[in-house]
Protein backbone atom coordinates (compact mmCIF):
# COMPACT_ATOMS: atom_id res chain seq x y z
CA UNK A 1 0.00 0.00 0.00
CA UNK A 2 1.54 3.31 -0.96
CA UNK A 3 -1.26 5.79 -0.51
CA UNK A 4 -1.72 7.89 2.92
CA UNK A 5 -3.93 4.96 4.25
CA UNK A 6 -3.54 0.63 4.50
CA UNK A 7 -3.13 0.53 0.71
CA UNK A 8 -0.51 3.34 0.65
CA UNK A 9 1.72 0.80 2.37
CA UNK A 10 3.14 -1.06 -0.79
CA UNK A 11 3.28 1.52 -2.77
CA UNK A 12 5.91 3.02 -1.20
CA UNK A 13 6.90 -0.40 -0.09
CA UNK A 14 9.43 1.78 2.04
CA UNK A 15 10.77 5.06 2.42
CA UNK A 16 13.11 4.65 -0.60
CA UNK A 17 10.03 5.70 -2.96
CA UNK A 18 9.95 9.17 -2.03
CA UNK A 19 11.79 10.42 -5.31
CA UNK A 20 9.37 12.65 -6.85
CA UNK A 21 9.51 15.37 -4.02
CA UNK A 22 13.43 15.16 -3.98
CA UNK A 23 14.84 18.73 -4.95
CA UNK A 24 17.69 17.56 -7.79
CA UNK A 25 18.92 21.12 -7.12
CA UNK A 26 20.37 20.51 -3.48
CA UNK A 27 23.90 21.47 -2.28
CA UNK A 28 25.97 18.42 -2.40
CA UNK A 29 24.61 16.67 -5.40
CA UNK A 30 28.04 15.96 -6.31
CA UNK A 31 28.53 14.01 -3.16
CA UNK A 32 28.18 9.82 -4.25
CA UNK A 33 26.10 9.01 -1.43
CA UNK A 34 23.71 12.23 -1.99
CA UNK A 35 23.45 10.34 -5.64
CA UNK A 36 22.90 7.12 -4.13
CA UNK A 37 20.36 8.57 -2.11
CA UNK A 38 18.72 11.13 -4.47
CA UNK A 39 18.78 7.63 -6.13
CA UNK A 40 16.59 5.91 -4.27
CA UNK A 41 14.47 8.54 -2.52
CA UNK A 42 16.18 9.56 0.42
CA UNK A 43 16.89 12.90 1.77
CA UNK A 44 19.74 13.77 3.95
CA UNK A 45 21.36 13.24 6.15
CA UNK A 46 21.21 10.17 3.33
CA UNK A 47 22.09 6.71 3.23
CA UNK A 48 25.30 6.28 5.36
CA UNK A 49 23.65 7.42 8.62
CA UNK A 50 20.22 4.90 8.09
CA UNK A 51 20.21 3.67 11.49
CA UNK A 52 18.39 0.91 9.72
CA UNK A 53 21.65 0.06 8.06
CA UNK A 54 22.90 -0.81 11.84
CA UNK A 55 23.23 -4.57 12.30
CA UNK A 56 21.07 -4.60 15.67
CA UNK A 57 18.23 -2.87 14.27
CA UNK A 58 18.22 -4.85 11.15
CA UNK A 59 17.78 -8.23 13.11
CA UNK A 60 15.26 -6.22 15.11
CA UNK A 61 13.50 -5.92 12.01
CA UNK A 62 13.94 -9.21 10.99
CA UNK A 63 12.85 -10.63 14.30
CA UNK A 64 9.70 -8.77 13.97
CA UNK A 65 8.60 -9.15 10.73
CA UNK A 66 9.02 -12.76 11.08
CA UNK A 67 7.22 -13.19 14.25
CA UNK A 68 3.91 -11.34 12.13
CA UNK A 69 4.45 -13.40 9.55
CA UNK A 70 4.51 -16.89 11.26
CA UNK A 71 1.99 -15.88 13.64
CA UNK A 72 -0.42 -14.74 10.81
CA UNK A 73 0.02 -17.82 8.71
CA UNK A 74 -0.60 -19.97 11.80
CA UNK A 75 -3.55 -17.93 13.45
CA UNK A 76 -5.24 -17.52 9.92
CA UNK A 77 -4.72 -20.73 8.29
CA UNK A 78 -6.43 -22.13 12.17
CA UNK A 79 -9.47 -19.95 11.76
CA UNK A 80 -9.51 -21.16 7.15
CA UNK A 81 -9.72 -24.80 8.68
CA UNK A 82 -12.11 -24.97 11.14
CA UNK A 83 -14.81 -23.31 9.27
CA UNK A 84 -14.06 -25.60 6.66
CA UNK A 85 -13.83 -28.47 8.74
CA UNK A 86 -16.41 -28.56 11.26
CA UNK A 87 -19.90 -28.14 9.66
CA UNK A 88 -21.21 -26.23 12.97
CA UNK A 89 -19.23 -23.74 12.79
CA UNK A 90 -20.11 -22.79 8.95
CA UNK A 91 -22.26 -19.92 9.52
CA UNK A 92 -22.59 -16.58 7.57
CA UNK A 93 -20.67 -14.63 10.40
CA UNK A 94 -18.02 -17.40 10.40
CA UNK A 95 -17.86 -16.97 6.78
CA UNK A 96 -17.32 -13.39 6.34
CA UNK A 97 -14.30 -14.23 9.45
CA UNK A 98 -12.61 -16.35 6.64
CA UNK A 99 -12.85 -14.04 4.56
CA UNK A 100 -10.86 -11.65 7.03
CA UNK A 101 -8.35 -14.47 7.67
CA UNK A 102 -7.64 -14.95 3.40
CA UNK A 103 -6.57 -11.31 2.98
CA UNK A 104 -4.44 -11.52 5.89
CA UNK A 105 -2.45 -14.71 4.73
CA UNK A 106 -2.57 -12.73 1.12
CA UNK A 107 -0.11 -10.28 3.13
CA UNK A 108 1.38 -12.67 4.98
CA UNK A 109 2.73 -14.34 2.06
CA UNK A 110 2.68 -12.19 -0.91
CA UNK A 111 3.76 -8.97 0.84
CA UNK A 112 5.51 -8.93 3.87
CA UNK A 113 8.89 -10.94 2.39
CA UNK A 114 9.06 -8.80 -0.13
CA UNK A 115 8.16 -5.46 1.86
CA UNK A 116 11.12 -7.04 4.61
CA UNK A 117 14.04 -7.49 1.90
CA UNK A 118 12.86 -4.19 0.15
CA UNK A 119 13.14 -2.61 3.62
CA UNK A 120 16.29 -3.69 4.24
CA UNK A 121 18.69 -3.61 0.91
CA UNK A 122 17.25 -0.39 -0.44
CA UNK A 123 17.27 -2.25 -4.06
CA UNK A 124 13.96 -4.28 -5.11
CA UNK A 125 15.19 -7.43 -6.12
CA UNK A 126 12.26 -9.19 -7.48
CA UNK A 127 12.02 -7.98 -11.04
CA UNK A 128 8.75 -6.08 -12.98
CA UNK A 129 6.24 -8.50 -12.38
CA UNK A 130 5.88 -8.44 -8.33
CA UNK A 131 6.93 -4.55 -8.29
CA UNK A 132 3.56 -3.91 -10.04
CA UNK A 133 2.32 -7.07 -8.02
CA UNK A 134 3.01 -6.99 -4.51
CA UNK A 135 2.19 -3.21 -3.99
CA UNK A 136 -1.54 -4.33 -5.44
CA UNK A 137 -1.91 -7.49 -3.32
CA UNK A 138 -1.36 -5.68 -0.15
CA UNK A 139 -3.87 -2.84 -1.05
CA UNK A 140 -6.30 -5.64 -1.91
CA UNK A 141 -6.32 -7.45 1.08
CA UNK A 142 -6.79 -3.83 3.21
CA UNK A 143 -9.49 -3.30 0.99
CA UNK A 144 -11.18 -6.63 1.12
CA UNK A 145 -10.76 -6.71 5.26
CA UNK A 146 -12.17 -3.14 5.62
CA UNK A 147 -15.38 -3.58 3.34
CA UNK A 148 -16.12 -7.39 5.01
CA UNK A 149 -15.53 -5.65 8.84
CA UNK A 150 -18.32 -3.23 7.16
CA UNK A 151 -20.46 -5.65 6.02
CA UNK A 152 -20.59 -7.79 9.15
CA UNK A 153 -21.78 -4.86 11.00
CA UNK A 154 -24.07 -4.08 8.49
CA UNK A 155 -25.73 -7.31 8.86
CA UNK A 156 -25.48 -7.85 12.66
CA UNK A 157 -27.17 -4.02 12.60
CA UNK A 158 -29.58 -5.23 10.38
CA UNK A 159 -30.84 -8.31 12.55
CA UNK A 160 -30.51 -7.52 15.69
CA UNK A 161 -31.93 -3.28 15.45
CA UNK A 162 -34.73 -4.61 13.23
CA UNK A 163 -35.45 -8.02 14.56
CA UNK A 164 -34.92 -9.83 11.60
CA UNK A 165 -35.07 -13.55 12.20
CA UNK A 166 -33.70 -14.32 9.01
CA UNK A 167 -29.96 -13.77 8.37
CA UNK A 168 -28.52 -13.68 4.83
CA UNK A 169 -28.20 -17.36 3.18
CA UNK A 170 -24.78 -19.28 2.11
CA UNK A 171 -25.11 -18.17 -1.19
CA UNK A 172 -25.61 -14.39 -0.68
CA UNK A 173 -23.20 -14.26 1.92
CA UNK A 174 -20.67 -15.86 -1.32
CA UNK A 175 -22.01 -13.32 -3.75
CA UNK A 176 -21.13 -10.54 -1.26
CA UNK A 177 -17.54 -12.02 -0.33
CA UNK A 178 -17.18 -11.80 -4.43
CA UNK A 179 -17.95 -8.42 -4.46
CA UNK A 180 -16.15 -7.65 -1.77
CA UNK A 181 -12.82 -8.63 -3.73
CA UNK A 182 -14.07 -6.98 -6.95
CA UNK A 183 -14.44 -3.78 -5.82
CA UNK A 184 -10.99 -4.31 -3.89
CA UNK A 185 -9.35 -5.13 -6.95
CA UNK A 186 -10.47 -1.69 -8.68
CA UNK A 187 -9.77 0.26 -5.76
CA UNK A 188 -6.31 -1.18 -5.44
CA UNK A 189 -5.23 -1.43 -9.35
CA UNK A 190 -3.93 2.15 -9.70
CA UNK A 191 -1.34 0.85 -7.46
CA UNK A 192 -0.45 -1.74 -9.86
CA UNK A 193 -0.26 0.68 -12.83
CA UNK A 194 0.80 3.66 -11.89
CA UNK A 195 4.36 1.56 -11.53
CA UNK A 196 7.49 1.67 -12.34
CA UNK A 197 10.28 -0.73 -12.45
CA UNK A 198 13.39 0.81 -13.67
CA UNK A 199 17.28 0.96 -13.28
CA UNK A 200 19.31 3.47 -11.51
CA UNK A 201 22.65 4.55 -13.08
CA UNK A 202 25.47 6.05 -10.48
CA UNK A 203 28.37 6.35 -12.48
CA UNK A 204 30.11 8.33 -9.90
CA UNK A 205 30.73 5.34 -8.02
CA UNK A 206 30.12 2.63 -10.91
CA UNK A 207 26.45 1.36 -9.09
CA UNK A 208 23.58 0.17 -10.64
CA UNK A 209 20.49 -0.52 -8.40
CA UNK A 210 16.80 -1.54 -9.60
CA UNK A 211 14.37 0.57 -8.30
CA UNK A 212 10.55 0.02 -7.82
CA UNK A 213 8.50 3.40 -7.26
CA UNK A 214 5.47 5.02 -8.46
CA UNK A 215 5.13 6.41 -11.43
CA UNK A 216 2.07 8.71 -11.67
CA UNK A 217 0.82 10.44 -15.15
CA UNK A 218 2.23 14.02 -15.77
CA UNK A 219 5.33 12.81 -13.71
CA UNK A 220 4.38 14.83 -10.05
CA UNK A 221 3.60 13.44 -7.62
CA UNK A 222 0.20 15.51 -7.44
CA UNK A 223 -2.21 12.46 -8.31
CA UNK A 224 -0.46 10.24 -5.88
CA UNK A 225 -2.02 12.92 -3.27
CA UNK A 226 -5.21 12.74 -4.72
CA UNK A 227 -5.37 9.23 -4.66
CA UNK A 228 -4.51 8.56 -0.97
CA UNK A 229 -6.73 11.60 0.38
CA UNK A 230 -9.21 9.54 -1.76
CA UNK A 231 -8.71 6.10 -0.53
CA UNK A 232 -8.20 7.57 3.41
CA UNK A 233 -11.68 8.67 2.99
CA UNK A 234 -13.12 5.61 1.34
CA UNK A 235 -10.83 3.15 2.56
CA UNK A 236 -10.28 3.97 6.30
CA UNK A 237 -12.48 7.14 7.89
CA UNK A 238 -15.94 6.47 6.12
CA UNK A 239 -15.68 3.03 6.93
CA UNK A 240 -15.25 3.26 10.57
CA UNK A 241 -17.67 5.78 11.19
CA UNK A 242 -20.27 3.22 9.49
CA UNK A 243 -18.97 0.67 11.39
CA UNK A 244 -19.46 2.87 14.64
CA UNK A 245 -22.75 3.61 14.26
CA UNK A 246 -23.93 0.37 13.33
CA UNK A 247 -22.18 -1.29 16.41
CA UNK A 248 -23.41 1.74 18.62
CA UNK A 249 -27.06 1.04 17.62
CA UNK A 250 -26.81 -2.65 17.80
CA UNK A 251 -24.87 -2.25 21.68
CA UNK A 252 -27.89 0.45 22.61
CA UNK A 253 -30.67 -2.13 21.24
CA UNK A 254 -28.54 -5.54 23.21
CA UNK A 255 -28.42 -3.69 26.58
CA UNK A 256 -32.48 -1.90 26.75
CA UNK A 257 -33.93 -5.21 25.16
CA UNK A 258 -36.19 -6.51 27.64
CA UNK A 259 -37.07 -10.75 26.75
CA UNK A 260 -37.99 -13.83 29.50
CA UNK A 261 -35.59 -15.17 31.45
CA UNK A 262 -35.63 -17.84 28.48
CA UNK A 263 -33.55 -16.07 26.29
CA UNK A 264 -31.55 -14.25 28.64
CA UNK A 265 -28.83 -16.77 27.48
CA UNK A 266 -29.28 -15.71 24.02
CA UNK A 267 -29.24 -12.10 24.53
CA UNK A 268 -25.80 -13.04 26.62
CA UNK A 269 -24.28 -14.59 23.62
CA UNK A 270 -25.22 -11.68 21.44
CA UNK A 271 -23.51 -9.02 23.32
CA UNK A 272 -20.26 -11.28 23.76
CA UNK A 273 -19.65 -12.09 19.83
CA UNK A 274 -20.78 -8.24 19.38
CA UNK A 275 -18.05 -7.05 21.95
CA UNK A 276 -15.67 -9.52 19.83
CA UNK A 277 -16.59 -8.00 16.67
CA UNK A 278 -16.51 -4.62 17.60
CA UNK A 279 -13.05 -5.01 19.47
CA UNK A 280 -11.82 -6.84 15.79
CA UNK A 281 -12.66 -3.44 14.37
CA UNK A 282 -10.98 -1.65 17.06
CA UNK A 283 -8.12 -3.04 16.88
CA UNK A 284 -7.94 -2.52 13.22
CA UNK A 285 -8.24 0.98 13.48
CA UNK A 286 -5.50 1.29 16.21
CA UNK A 287 -3.01 -0.66 13.73
CA UNK A 288 -3.49 1.50 10.99
CA UNK A 289 -4.27 5.12 12.25
CA UNK A 290 -0.19 5.83 12.79
CA UNK A 291 0.88 4.74 9.57
CA UNK A 292 -2.41 6.51 7.81
CA UNK A 293 -1.16 9.53 9.74
CA UNK A 294 2.56 9.32 8.84
CA UNK A 295 1.72 8.78 5.26
CA UNK A 296 -0.30 11.14 4.31
CA UNK A 297 2.23 13.64 5.93
CA UNK A 298 5.04 12.22 3.99
CA UNK A 299 2.36 12.38 0.56
CA UNK A 300 2.25 16.09 2.24
CA UNK A 301 6.22 16.65 2.44
CA UNK A 302 5.66 17.58 6.19
CA UNK A 303 7.79 14.57 7.39
CA UNK A 304 10.45 13.73 4.59
CA UNK A 305 13.69 15.59 5.90
CA UNK A 306 12.91 13.64 9.69
CA UNK A 307 16.56 12.03 10.07
CA UNK A 308 15.13 8.96 11.11
CA UNK A 309 12.10 9.16 7.94
CA UNK A 310 13.15 5.67 7.20
CA UNK A 311 13.01 3.81 10.70
CA UNK A 312 9.82 5.79 12.24
CA UNK A 313 7.97 4.30 8.89
CA UNK A 314 9.05 0.77 9.03
CA UNK A 315 7.92 1.02 12.99
CA UNK A 316 5.10 2.40 11.94
CA UNK A 317 4.34 -0.12 9.13
CA UNK A 318 5.07 -2.81 11.33
CA UNK A 319 2.31 -1.44 13.61
CA UNK A 320 0.22 -2.00 10.78
CA UNK A 321 1.05 -5.38 10.46
CA UNK A 322 0.34 -6.88 13.54
CA UNK A 323 -3.26 -6.61 12.73
CA UNK A 324 -3.07 -9.32 10.50
CA UNK A 325 -2.34 -11.67 13.45
CA UNK A 326 -4.57 -10.10 16.17
CA UNK A 327 -7.74 -11.23 14.89
CA UNK A 328 -7.35 -14.61 15.39
CA UNK A 329 -5.83 -13.94 19.08
CA UNK A 330 -9.01 -12.26 19.83
CA UNK A 331 -10.71 -14.83 18.41
CA UNK A 332 -8.89 -17.31 21.17
CA UNK A 333 -9.70 -15.38 23.49
CA UNK A 334 -13.33 -13.96 23.44
CA UNK A 335 -15.12 -16.85 21.57
CA UNK A 336 -15.42 -20.78 23.33
CA UNK A 337 -15.93 -21.74 20.15
CA UNK A 338 -12.30 -20.47 18.21
CA UNK A 339 -10.53 -21.83 21.50
CA UNK A 340 -12.00 -24.80 21.61
CA UNK A 341 -11.01 -25.55 18.02
CA UNK A 342 -7.57 -23.70 18.31
CA UNK A 343 -6.93 -26.51 21.54
CA UNK A 344 -8.16 -29.21 19.69
CA UNK A 345 -6.12 -28.73 16.78
CA UNK A 346 -2.85 -28.37 19.37
CA UNK A 347 -4.12 -31.60 20.77
CA UNK A 348 -4.47 -32.96 18.02
CA UNK A 349 -8.40 -33.98 18.53
CA UNK A 350 -11.19 -33.75 16.44
CA UNK A 351 -14.43 -33.47 18.30
CA UNK A 352 -17.71 -31.90 16.67
CA UNK A 353 -19.47 -31.61 19.78
CA UNK A 354 -17.22 -29.27 21.03
CA UNK A 355 -18.62 -26.74 19.34
CA UNK A 356 -21.88 -24.99 21.00
CA UNK A 357 -24.27 -22.04 19.65
CA UNK A 358 -22.55 -18.84 20.51
CA UNK A 359 -23.73 -16.31 18.37
CA UNK A 360 -26.44 -13.85 18.21
CA UNK A 361 -28.75 -15.58 16.13
CA UNK A 362 -30.30 -18.42 14.61
CA UNK A 363 -32.77 -18.64 11.64
CA UNK A 364 -36.27 -19.18 11.95
CA UNK A 365 -35.39 -22.56 9.27
CA UNK A 366 -32.91 -23.32 11.97
CA UNK A 367 -35.21 -23.41 15.23
CA UNK A 368 -37.83 -25.43 13.39
CA UNK A 369 -34.89 -28.06 12.54
CA UNK A 370 -33.84 -28.11 15.64
CA UNK A 371 -37.04 -28.34 17.30
CA UNK A 372 -37.67 -31.74 14.44
CA UNK A 373 -34.38 -32.88 15.48
CA UNK A 374 -32.74 -33.02 12.22
CA UNK A 375 -29.90 -31.46 12.87
CA UNK A 376 -28.96 -33.99 15.42
CA UNK A 377 -29.51 -31.86 17.93
CA UNK A 378 -26.38 -29.68 17.05
CA UNK A 379 -27.77 -26.20 15.63
CA UNK A 380 -25.23 -24.59 13.33
CA UNK A 381 -23.12 -21.88 15.57
CA UNK A 382 -23.79 -18.75 14.52
CA UNK A 383 -20.79 -16.13 15.54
Amino acid sequence: MVLAQPQSLPIKMSPSDTSNTTSEGEAGETDPWFLLNNSMGFHPPGFHTDVTKHLGVQITLITAYSLIILLGLLGNALVIYMIIRYRNMRTVTNFFIANLALADLLVDTLCLPFTLVYTLLDEWKFGAVLCHMVPFAQALSVHVSILTLTVIALERYRCIVFHLGRRLTWHSSFLIMAFTWTMSAVLAAPLAIFREYRHEEIPSINLRIAVCSEKWPHGTSRDGVIYSLSMLLLQYILPLAIISYAYICIWVKLKNHISPSSRSDSINRRKKTTKMLALVVVVFAICWLPFHIFQLASDLDLVLRFKEYKLIYTVFHIIAMGSTFANPVLYGWMNKNYRNGFLMVFRCEDKPNAFHPEGSFRTRSTRRLTMNGRNGGHPPTAV
